[in-house]
């Protein structure tokens, strides 16, 4: 199995209201959150993002996090999965322009409003069915988007990343490690349908065959 490794610790960090999202988000919250349409995307704070904007502070330290960490070639190949309107993907490309960039989203609203010069290596998909051959790319990264699955789909993701994958991954998804923080995270869940204690979802990665990195989106 992979490693425990945080590769985003040059994302900005941000202070979350967890108690007040608490006490206003309701089911009807996360039903529209959940279609991943505009008002997911670009609506009200409490469905979502509350705009879904480009700027380079936010992905741009971290995709050479990645690229240092796993030392990719200037031509190598990486597949964002969860790519939304393709932010990552861009700085990638403006950081490594020789390099095959892929994305897949849900999401038809995020890739008729991703960035235009990223729009023809985004497919509009399912992570459970990546329509990519096996081994095609040297790193695949998802973030925070395998948890939004149901758990049998969820297992289903790892194994398409595993395959897609002929040398590196890495994803992170909603966990907790102590009773704090789970309480802190069911606060704060919008979206996801599978979260975990830490040590569960190794136990799930080993139980799929899930030989890349990962970490964790903790609530704090």
């Amino acid at each position: 199995m992979g490693k425990e490794i945080n590769l985003l610790d040059r994302y900005p960090r941000f202070k979350r209201p967890l108690e007040a999202r608490a006490r206003l988000v309701t089911a009807e919250h996360r039903a529209i959150a959940g279609r991943f349409g505009k008002e997911y995307f670009d609506g009200d704070r409490l469905n979502g993002y509350g705009g879904y904007t480009y700027h380079p502070r936010f992905w741009t330290e971290t995709v050479k996090r990645f690229r240092d960490y796993y030392n990719l070639a200037e031509d190598a190949a990486v597949l964002d999965v969860g790519c939304a309107k393709g932010f990552m993907m861009y700085d990638f490309k403006q950081l490594m322009p020789k390099m095959v960039i892929a994305g897949i989203d849900i999401s038809q609203y995020a890739y008729d409003h991703a960035i235009e010069d990223m729009k023809p290596y985004i497919r509009v998909g399912d992570a459970t069915k990546l329509p990519y051959p096996d081994r095609s790319f040297d790193l695949v990264i998802s973030i925070n988007t395998i948890h939004n699955l149901p758990l049998e789909e969820c297992r289903q993701a790892l194994r398409e990343i595993q395959r897609v994958s002929r040398a590196h991954a890495f994803i992170t998804v909603d966990a907790w490690r102590t009773t704090e923080e789970r309480e802190r995270l069911t606060q704060w869940i919008l979206t996801a349908k599978t979260y975990m204690a830490v040590e569960d979802w190794q136990r799930l990665f080993a139980g799929v065959g899930y030989t890349g990195d990962y970490y964790w989106f903790i609530a704090e």
